[in-house]
Parts: structure tokens; C-alpha cells; sequence
């Protein structure tokens, strides 16, 4: 059997297919994936054969229209407005990709593909194919309130094919653990999250801990110094409301940043570090919600405390603190010192903890990759 998956957006995205697509190939059938070209480091870091679908980078597509001109983000905007402007770039990211797509799969027939959450490319070729397509969920965020600007952005290429809006997967794949699924979520089946990440040589205090509280800082892997979310400023903020519990502090960032980190917040360890390796030695995670990072704490499991950047990510960060693994403040919060107050009540009440590791035990109930590859290649046989 053939299998092509199809991705786009961050680095992230590229990760969370990476288990699903290894296992398959385990299970021997041919595997390709599909991504923007400044995903291809990605790719090959999980060790999976990719092609480029496109050449422009994935921020072209957030910040312009199909015609070149400049779309302003709702940064200020609520969940709909938000969702709505995520499924149109995610869809005009598509339309550009379907054209390659195409070619690629004249030469080389899929029996199924395999998109991932927004990967709106994915029904629309699995369609123009007459093959079957699997929605695999990148995290655990609900995205019912996106697919909507998709099918707005998507309606040349969708009356092309006789439809109205983006067909339904024949398998929907969903990493969320079931007790923090939406109760109007879609049904699903289940799969195990693993986390797949960037490597790199390790070092003693990547995977071991001393004495001291250890706490992992992080905003992603798209941080910049003079990025207007103001992530920098808010993880030099957080270092210093941290000050007061004495904690080893490492600060998971592009490792272009890492000596300014140190320099702006001293006794700090700043970096590229591998979650899945680091966060099984931490005491706490503190992050702006993004969807990977917050399911990798998960399965190491790690409380929380969750600073969301955007108000797409509050549902998923209310959901983790409503089960008790984590603390999640509002949107941006800055005022003086309420991260550090936040971080002070998860590691003195042992509840998070207990919470967090119950959490882990349910994440590592749900089926493994290797199980959902069959499931993969039944749909090649209907």
C-alpha cells in the first residue's frame, strides 16, 4: 500500500504525522509525505521521503491573499473571527499546493492520504483521486470553528469537483485523550500521542535533574526577538516572577536566541532542547498554548501552566485546567507577577501533579501508531 500525508504550517505539524507515517513503513508499505518547502529540514529530521508543495514560505500565505495583498491578522479578534481567518490561509495554502500534488501522484498512485488537521489540500486530491483521506489531528485542539474558512477560501476548487463545501474522512484519527474531548466533538478514533520532535546530541542536564525545582520556559520554536506576539519579552518576564522559587530554569528557544536569553535573564539554561527528553525531569511546563508543546506535557506528564496566545488556543488550555493537570491564565495575561503566582500554586499543591500523571496513564491507554496503521490500510482495501 501507498500512503501520502500532507502537512503544512509549523515544524509542529511535520512532527505530529511523523509516529503514524513511521509506523506504516514499519508495517512495510511505501510512504512519501507533502509539505512547504521550509518544512523539508522537518521532514528529514523525522527520516520521512518528502516532497515540497509548494516553494512559498507558510507565512506568505497567513499574511497574503491569493493576489498578493496584505491580509491583517485579528490578533485582537475573538474565536470565530480567528477560526474563520486560520481556515482561509490554511485553504489558500492548499489551492496553491493542489497543482504539484496533482503531478506527483500522476507518477506515484496513493492508495489513501493522510492530511493533517487543516491540511486542507488532503480530501480535495484524496477526491480528484477517487481515493480515500484520513483527517489525522495534530493535537488536541478543537478546529470545528476553522473548517469553516477553508470552505469559504475553497469554493473555486471545490465547484471544480462538484462539492460545497470540504468532504468528511472516511477516518478520523484524534490524539485528544478522551476525557478532555469536547462532548459535541466527532466521533474519532483514538490513537495514542507520541511525541516527535528536532534532536540533538544530548547532555547529562537534558535528561537528568539535581536538587533544585526544575521548571521548562517555552514559546515555541517561532519566537523572535522583535516578534510582534512579544513572546521574548514574555519569557524574560516569566524568568524573573520565577526568581522567588529558586528553580532551575531552562528555556526551550531557537537556539539563535539562546545568548540573548541568557544574557537578558542570567542563571539560566537557554537552548534548543528536545521536550520529550527534557520535560520528564521538570517540576512544571510553562508555555502560550501551542497544541504540540501542550500535548507533550501531557504524556511526559507535567503540569501546566499555560499563558494562551491566541484565543483559538483557550478552549484546549481551560479544558487541561478544568481536569486539574495545569493553571491557564487569561489571553496574554501581563499583569506584574501573575505568572509567577501561577507557577507558585502548581508546584506547592501536589494535586497538579497527581492530575498530570493520571492524564499520562490515559494517554498511554489509547491505541499506539503501530495499532491505527492498521486501521490505515483497511480503507485501501474497502
Amino acid at each position: 500500500m501507498r500512503v501520502l500525508f500532507v502537512t503544512g504550517g509549523g515544524q509542529a505539524t511535520v512532527f505530529s504525522l511523523a509516529p503514524l507515517a513511521t509506523a506504516l513503513r514499519g508495517a512495510g508499505h511505501e510512504i512519501f509525505m507533502a509539505a512547504n518547502s521550509d518544512l523539508m529540514s522537518a521532514a528529514r529530521a523525522a527520516a520521512i521521503p518528502a516532497i515540497p508543495m509548494t516553494g512559498l514560505p507558510v507565512r506568505h500565505f497567513v499574511s497574503r491573499d491569493r493576489q498578493g495583498r496584505p491580509v491583517p491578522p485579528p490578533l485582537d479578534a475573538g474565536v470565530a473571527e480567528q477560526g474563520l481567518f486560520t481556515g482561509r490561509w490554511f485553504g489558500r495554502m492548499a489551492a496553491a499546493s493542489l497543482g504539484v500534488l496533482k503531478e506527483f501522484t500522476a507518477a506515484w498512485r496513493p492508495d489513501v492520504v493522510v492530511g493533517g488537521t487543516m491540511a486542507y489540500a488532503a480530501p480535495l486530491l484524496a477526491r480528484h483521486l477517487g481515493i480515500p483521506w484520513v483527517r489525522l489531528a495534530w493535537d488536541a485542539i478543537d478546529a470545528r470553528h476553522v473548517h469553516p474558512g477553508a470552505d469559504e477560501e475553497l469554493q473555486p476548487e471545490l465547484s471544480e469537483l462538484g462539492l460545497a463545501h470540504l468532504p468528511e474522512p472516511d477516518l478520523f484519527i484524534d490524539v485528544c485523550p478522551p476525557s478532555l474531548r469536547p462532548a459535541a466533538a466527532r466521533p474519532a478514533s483514538p490513537m495514542r500521542y507520541v511525541p516527535a520532535n528536532r534532536q540533538r546530541q544530548l547532555e547529562p542536564g537534558m535528561y537528568t535533574r539535581g536538587d533544585r525545582r526544575r521548571i521548562c520556559l517555552t514559546a515555541g520554536s517561532q519566537v523572535t526577538r522583535d516578534g510582534h506576539h512579544k513572546l521574548f519579552e514574555f519569557l524574560t518576564r516569566t524568568v524573573a516572577e520565577l526568581a522567588p522559587l529558586d528553580a532551575d530554569i531552562l528555556i526551550a528557544a531557537p537556539d539563535g536566541l539562546a545568548a540573548e536569553l541568557r544574557e537578558a535573564c542570567g542563571d539560566v539554561h537557554a537552548g534548543w532542547f528536545p521536550l520529550d527528553v527534557v520535560l520528564p525531569t521538570c517540576d512544571l511546563l510553562v508555555h502560550h498554548g501551542g497544541g504540540v508543546t501542550s500535548l507533550t506535557g501531557m504524556y511526559c506528564g507535567t503540569p501546566q501552566v499555560i499563558v494562551p496566545g491566541a484565543e483559538m488556543l483557550v478552549d484546549q488550555a481551560q479544558r487541561l485546567a478544568g481536569y486539574g493537570a495545569a493553571v491557564t491564565l487569561k489571553t496574554g495575561e501581563d499583569a506584574p507577577d501573575v505568572v509567577g503566582a501561577a507557577c507558585r500554586e502548581v508546584v506547592s499543591d501536589t494535586s497538579f501533579t497527581t492530575r498530570a500523571r493520571a492524564l499520562r496513564d490515559e494517554i498511554l491507554e489509547m491505541p499506539s501508531p503501530n495499532q491505527m496503521a492498521g486501521a490505515v490500510a483497511e480503507l485501501a482495501h474497502r
